[in-house]
C-alpha cells in the first residue's frame, strides 16, 4: 500500500462521514434551523433580564416627566356637607340655631411655587440622567446577551465539528482493526498488534461519545439563552467563517479610545455621576426661602338660612321706655313678619368669594437636616466619580487582554495548523511504514493519537480566534455577526 493511496482512503472515509452528517441533518430537516440572527434576536425577546432593565427605563421615564408636570401650578378642589341637630352654631350664617341644619361648601385651589432654590429645575436634569443611565443599562444587558449568545452557538459550532472530526477518526480506526483482523487470522500480525487496534477504536468510540455529549450541553445553554424549551429540538445555521483572518493589526489604546465613547459600562457610570451631581445642587435647593402663590375660590349653602319676605304693623304697641321729666311711656309699634328658606342658587351667589396668597417660607433652623442632606449628596457624588474610574480602569484592562488574547489565538492558530499538518504527514508515513513492515503498532497508534490531538487542537484554536475577534468587534461597538 503506498502513501497516496493511504491519503485518498483517509479522504474517501472523511467524504463518507460528512456525507452521513449531511444525511443526518436532512432526516432532521423537520427541526426548526436557527441562524445566529435569529438566535440573537429569539433571546432579546425572551430575556428576563432585559425586560426588567426596559421596566427600569420605564419608570425613569415617568420620573423625568413627573419632574416636568411639576413646574405646573397644582388645582384642587373640596366639598364638605354637614349635619348639625339641637343648639349648634350655622356655619354660614354663623348665628346661633335651635334646630337641624344641613349645610354643605365647596372650595376650588390652585398654588404654584415661584421659587425654591432652583430644586425643581435640577430635579428635571437630575432625572434626565437618571434615564440615561437606565438607557445605557439596558443596552448593555442587550450586548451582554448578545455575546453570551454568539459566544454559545460558536461553542455548537466547535462541537459539531469536533463530533464531525472524531467519527471520522473513528472510521479510520475501524478500517485499521479490521486491517490488522486480517493480518492476525493470516498469521502476520500479534494479538498484541490487535489488540492496540482494538484499543485505539475504544478511544475513537469514546470521543465520539463525549463529543456528542459536549454537543448536546453546547445545545441545552443556546436554548436556555433563548428561553426555549430544551426539550423542542432545533438545528443551527453554520454560517461561512472557513476565512479566518491573521494578523490583525488593533491597537489596544485605539479600541479602548473608540469602547469610551460607546461601551454601555462606561455610559452608566457617566451618567450616573452626573445624576449625582445634580443631586447635589437639588439639596442645596433646602438653603433658600419659598414663595409661593396661592388662590381659591369658595361658596355654601344652608337650610338653615332665612330672608325677610314681608314686615307690616300689627296694630300693638310694646314700651320701650319712660320720658325723664314727665314719665309718660315711649312705645313702639309691634311688626308681622314673614319669613323663608333662602334659595339655593341665591345662596351661591352671595356667598361666592374669592382668596389669593402670597407665602414665604425661610428656613432658619431645622436641625441641619439640610447641611446633612447637601454633605451625603456630595459623598454620592465622590463615590460615584470612583465608581465611573474604576469602570474606565476596568475597561482599559479588559480591552488590552482582549486584544492580547486575540494576538495569542493568531499565533496559537497559526502553531495548530503547522502541528495538524505535520502529524498528518507523520501519520501517512508511518501508515506506509508499518504495511510493509517496518513500524510497529505501538508507533502507528501513537501516531494515530497525535494526528487526533493535533485535529481537535486545530478546531478549537480556528473557533478560539473567531472569538476572540468578535469580542474586539463587541468593544469597538460593531455589530456581531459573520
Amino acid at each position: 500500500m503506498n502513501f497516496k493511496l493511504i491519503k485518498n482512503k483517509f479522504f474517501l472515509i472523511s467524504a463518507l462521514v460528512c456525507t452521513y452528517a449531511a444525511v443526518s441533518v436532512t432526516q432532521a430537516s423537520a427541526q426548526e434551523k436557527i441562524t445566529l440572527r435569529q438566535a440573537t434576536e429569539i433571546a432579546l425577546q425572551n430575556n428576563l433580564q432585559i425586560k426588567q432593565a426596559q421596566l427600569s427605563e420605564a419608570l425613569s421615564d415617568e420620573n423625568l416627566k413627573q419632574s416636568k408636570i411639576a413646574l405646573y401650578p397644582t388645582l384642587n378642589a373640596s366639598n364638605n356637607l354637614n349635619f348639625n341637630y339641637g343648639r349648634s352654631i350655622d356655619p354660614l350664617t354663623n348665628q346661633f340655631v335651635n334646630q337641624s341644619v344641613t349645610s354643605t361648601n365647596g372650595n376650588l385651589f390652585s398654588g404654584i411655587t415661584l421659587f425654591q432654590g432652583f430644586q425643581k429645575i435640577n430635579l428635571i436634569s437630575q432625572s434626565k440622567y437618571e434615564l440615561e443611565a437606565d438607557k445605557s443599562n439596558t443596552q448593555k444587558s442587550k450586548n451582554d446577551l448578545v455575546l453570551a449568545v454568539v459566544t454559545t452557538y460558536l461553542q455548537v459550532l466547535n462541537s459539531q465539528d469536533f463530533l464531525v472530526a472524531a467519527n471520522q477518526q473513528l472510521a479510520i480506526s475501524r478500517q485499521q482493526l479490521d486491517r490488522e483482523q486480517k493480518f492476525f487470522d493470516v498469521g502476520n500480525k500479534t494479538l498484541a498488534d490487535l489488540s492496540q487496534s482494538k484499543a485505539q477504536v475504544a478511544t475513537a468510540e469514546l470521543n465520539v461519545t463525549n463529543a456528542q455529549n459536549q454537543l448536546d450541553l453546547s445545545f441545552l445553554n443556546l436554548a436556555q439563552l433563548m428561553e426555549r424549551d430544551p426539550s423542542v429540538p432545533f438545528e443551527v445555521e453554520k454560517p461561512v467563517i472557513d476565512d479566518v483572518p491573521l494578523n490583525s493589526a488593533y491597537s489596544a489604546s485605539e479600541v479602548y479610545n473608540t469602547a469610551l465613547k460607546n461601551y454601555p459600562d462606561i455610559k452608566i457610570a457617566e451618567y450616573s455621576r452626573m445624576a449625582f451631581a445634580k443631586a447635589v445642587d437639588v439639596a442645596k435647593g433646602n438653603f433658600y426661602p419659598r414663595l409661593t402663590l396661592q388662590g381659591g375660590l369658595g361658596t355654601g349653602f344652608s337650610n338653615g338660612r332665612q330672608q325677610l319676605v314681608s314686615r307690616s304693623p300689627d296694630g300693638t304697641n310694646s314700651p320701650i321706655g319712660f320720658v325723664e321729666n314727665t314719665g309718660q311711656v315711649v312705645v313702639t309699634p309691634n311688626f308681622a313678619t314673614t319669613f323663608e328658606k333662602t334659595p339655593f342658587r341665591t345662596q351661591i351667589d352671595e356667598n361666592f368669594n374669592q382668596s389669593i396668597s402670597f407665602g414665604l417660607s425661610i428656613p432658619i433652623f431645622n436641625n441641619f437636616t439640610a447641611r446633612s442632606s447637601v454633605r451625603r449628596a456630595k459623598i454620592n457624588l465622590q463615590n460615584a466619580e470612583v465608581s465611573e474610574q474604576i469602570a474606565r480602569n476596568s475597561l482599559n484592562k479588559v480591552v488590552n487582554q482582549a486584544v492580547y488574547d486575540l494576538r495569542a489565538a493568531e499565533r496559537r492558530l497559526y502553531s495548530a495548523q503547522v502541528a495538524f499538518q505535520s502529524s498528518k504527514d507523520a501519520f501517512y508515513a508511518i501508515d506506509q511504514r508499518y504495511t510493509v513492515g517496518l513500524a510497529n503498532s505501538l508507533d502507528l497508534n501513537q501516531s494515530q493519537t497525535n494526528l487526533n490531538k493535533a485535529e481537535f487542537d486545530l478546531i478549537q484554536a480556528r473557533y478560539d480566534l473567531i472569538f476572540r475577534a468578535k469580542v474586539i468587534d463587541f468593544y469597538l461597538g460593531n455589530p456581531i455577526s459573520f
